[in-house]
Formats: structure tokens, sequence, C-alpha cells
């Protein structure tokens, strides 16, 4: 049920990000948790390779690589899907940002309960 409910907000965070940063276009909440879902396996699958890879990189810049993977994640779902779209980098490290910061008042809302 935790699974379900976190694909629904992540869907949303992505819905929200669109509608808030410029560039960024989904065709509805149905392809943003499409979205959502793609960007979350990209990211635990390719990111994780990538993040191992760059480790001293990433070590170096503070995370920075990281950010940078999970912008080229959104990306690679931009081109995987026709009902989302970003206008390139800028517009997808916006959305990054963005995602996050829902992310953590939905997170700061519901509270960690475990």
């Amino acid at each position: 049920m935790k699974l379900i409910i976190e694909i629904l907000l992540m869907g949303l965070a992505v819905f929200i990000g669109a509608k808030l940063v410029p560039g960024v276009t989904v065709d509805g909440y149905g392809s943003a948790i499409i979205a959502a879902v793609l960007i979350a396996l990209a990211n635990a699958t390719i990111g994780f390779i990538l993040r191992l890879l760059t480790f001293p990189v990433n070590f170096l810049t503070l995370g920075l690589m990281s950010f940078i993977i999970t912008v080229l994640m959104i990306l690679l779902v931009d081109s995987m899907m026709t009902s989302f779209n970003t206008t390139g980098f800028l517009a997808a490290a916006f959305l990054a940002i963005v995602v996050a910061l829902i992310k953590a008042i939905f997170g700061a809302i519901a509270g960690d309960k475990e």
C-alpha cells in the first residue's frame, strides 16, 4: 500500500513540477505517473550504475554528479515518452529541483511513521 501511495505522490510531484517549470509539459496526471515510475526505474538501474562508476567525481563535487545523473535520467525518460517533454537540460534540472522540493514537503506533511 505504501508503494502505491509513493508512486501516486511522485506522479503528483511530476505533474505539479510540469505546471511550475517552463519548458516541461506533461499531457495529464496519468502520463505524470508513468513518467515518475520511469524516472524512478531509470534512477534505480542506470542511475545506480552511473553513480557507482562516478563515485570519486561525485565525492569531490559533494553530490553534484548525482544531481546531474538524475537530470540525465529525466532527459532519458523524455526521449522515451511522447506525453512528457522537456525543452532541454536546464528545464530538466529545474524539474528535478522542484520535484525534490515537493517530495520533501510531502514527506514533512506525512511524517516518517516507520
